[in-house]
């Protein structure tokens, strides 16, 4: 006999499957592409959990200083492995923290732990040359996994989800046909194509009409441990950073224009957006891995 479950899954509006999973383990700076992640409550694990502040602890990213687009991290024997061009590589343990301060990401106040003044001289001497007066100095900070960063509950229902330093959801959907969309029209107006980096996206889907993220409610992956549940709750506005390349940090704006001609979304008065914030419901310690089964239900609001 089938699992009920399962029965209700085939009965589902949307069956598709995980095409991609990234995880950004800086705010900001370059993507990690990976086979399989783990399902936290804040999202995918590692994901936003480190963040390039200034001096007096406010946040940074490629909107002030687009060269974050060119630190590359990777993982390694139990370390954060940051690269850049013309830097040696910056070695990070897992479980490295130095002392706790105050920062700032977006209206959130929360406490981090400042990691040492090495780190902070690897950003300072790699972003701090083109950088505004205000900018020079940086340092790495990493979130306090004892803190619970809330998401918007105006968006969440008043249900409880919590995120890192995320700009304000724990996942990030987007889909395969929405680029695929998006690379049409720019091949239109004569300009190249771009891939889902330019995005920032955690979990990718595949089998999905273009946009399909924007419409579906509550989500469910089917992985070896067991269902995981997901939700999308908030369309997200896009600012420049899709303009960067992700390769030579150079901003054009190609990709925001076309973005204007059809993505102008009224649950945001009408701003620019790309992709779905999502929320976890259920799934604490499951592993997402690239083809898994998603299924889904159509949202009617």
């Amino acid at each position: 006999m089938n699992h009920p479950a399962a029965q209700a899954d085939i009965q589902a509006d949307v069956q598709a499957s995980i095409a991609q999973l990234w995880i950004h383990p800086v705010k900001s700076c370059a993507a990690v592409s990976v086979q399989e992640a783990e399902l936290t409550p804040t999202g995918l694990a590692w994901d936003r959990a480190w963040m390039v502040v200034d001096a007096e602890g406010e946040f940074v990213t490629q909107r002030e200083l687009p060269r974050m687009a060119l630190v590359q991290p990777s993982f390694k024997l139990g370390q954060l492995v940051l690269r850049a061009p013309g830097m040696l590589a910056l070695h990070l343990s897992l479980e490295a923290a130095e002392y706790p301060r105050r920062v700032r990401v977006w209206d959130d106040a929360v406490d981090a732990w400042d990691m040492g003044d090495l780190a902070a001289q690897w950003f300072s001497d790699f972003l701090g040359p083109d950088a505004p007066a205000d900018l020079k100095q940086l340092r790495l900070v990493r979130f306090d996994p004892e803190v619970q960063r809330l998401c918007s509950a105006k968006w969440t229902g008043g249900r409880e989800a919590v995120t890192q330093f995320a700009d304000g959801f724990g996942v990030l959907v987007a889909s395969t046909a929405s680029l695929d969309e998006l690379n049409e029209r720019l091949a239109k107006a004569g300009e190249a194509p771009v891939d889902m980096r330019r995005f920032r996206p955690n979990i990718v889907l595949g089998g999905v009409e273009s946009a399909d993220e924007d419409r579906i409610g509550a989500w469910r992956v089917h992985t070896d441990g067991g269902v995981a549940a997901l939700e999308n709750v908030k369309p997200c506005a896009r600012c420049p950073i899709p303009n960067i390349h992700p390769e030579t940090a150079v901003s054009s704006p190609a990709v925001g224009d076309a973005l204007q001609a059809y993505r102008q979304d009224p649950r945001l008065n009408g701003a620019i957006t790309f992709g779905m914030n999502a929320i976890v419901l259920e799934g604490d310690g499951l592993v997402l891995r690239v083809g898994q089964v998603v299924s889904a239900d159509w949202r009617f609001d």
